[in-house]
């Protein structure tokens, strides 16, 4: 039989998060309170808050799992076989022109459905 065993949360990681939430609710609540400074300041501040907040979820459990994921995630896009510019080129000129046809048939369409119910209606489009 197999059993969903989900780990214990670590109290440490839940302070950590509790610290994380903080952080960022203080970056807003910051940024309105301080709105007559200057952006570039409030910016440059919440490029270090957030980058601390970021550096502290890292540390814990998830934010580990996170980056493993990430780092996983960036090899297996390195090993995607890109289409050269002429490929892309040529298949976005075929999508166009698929689509341009079928446009051009489903107008087609529109345009015989319309005919046909102000014919059987008698009400002239």
């Amino acid at each position: 039989m197999s059993e969903k065993t989900e780990k214990q949360s670590n109290p440490l990681d839940m302070f950590k998060w509790l610290v994380v939430f903080a952080l960022l609710a203080g970056l807003v609540t910051a940024n309105t309170v301080y709105g007559e400074i200057s952006v570039l300041y409030r910016a440059l501040v919440a490029v270090v808050v957030v980058v601390i907040a970021g550096f502290i979820a890292a540390t814990t459990e998830k934010g580990s799992t996170f980056l493993n994921f990430a780092k996983d995630s960036r090899m297996e896009v390195r090993k995607v076989v890109w289409p050269t510019r002429q490929e892309a080129n040529q298949t976005t000129l075929i999508v166009l022109a698929a689509t341009l046809v079928m446009a051009l048939i489903l107008w087609g369409i529109d345009g015989i459905m319309v005919r046909l119910v102000s014919f059987v209606t008698g009400i002239g489009a």
